[in-house]
């Protein structure tokens, strides 16, 4: 047998609504808009006129920045 190559299947984007975003993070809408227009969350996907997601890993990379800059501050 010959060297078998192992291929990595891509995961599918996962993605969170507003609602998803506002619940996880316990702030309303308007905190998630103003973050974004300051440059400190990720912008969303806009997939049509009405409706904006955002994908999963950059909501929890954030998240996880958040976390380490909060415990880095003494």
């Amino acid at each position: 047998m010959g060297n078998a190559t192992q291929q990595t299947v891509p995961l599918p984007a996962q993605f969170y609504r507003l609602p998803s975003i506002k619940q996880k993070f316990q702030v309303s809408g308007s905190t998630i808009w103003s973050w974004i227009k300051q440059g400190k969350f990720p912008r969303g996907i806009k997939i049509s006129d009405n409706v904006t997601v955002w994908e999963s890993q950059a909501i929890e990379r954030w998240a996880a920045e958040r976390i380490a800059a909060s415990q880095a501050v003494k």
